[in-house]
């Protein structure tokens, strides 16, 4: 069953002091995790150890109908 996650983001100070959110349909929390990585061409490599954690804390929504899994959409400062 595809769930759609609410992840959020956030990069440290100096590279941002703001954060962002991440909304992805995925299986699980693993498969969440690398269409992340995989969106972000390694850009926040550092922070990569948060955003597992970002992850399982993240709100889950189990989905009705099969979808792809992807990143639906993301908001990052």
């Amino acid at each position: 069953m595809k769930h759609l996650y609410i992840v959020d983001h956030f990069v440290p100070f100096p590279q941002s002091e703001y954060g962002g959110v991440w909304n992805v349909v995925a299986d699980n929390d693993e498969q969440c995790f690398d269409i992340i990585v995989c969106d972000d061409d390694d850009l926040n490599i550092g922070c990569y150890t948060q955003l597992r954690e970002n992850i399982r804390k993240a709100d889950k929504y189990a989905l009705v109908d099969e979808v792809e899994s992807k990143v639906v959409s993301s908001f990052l400062t």
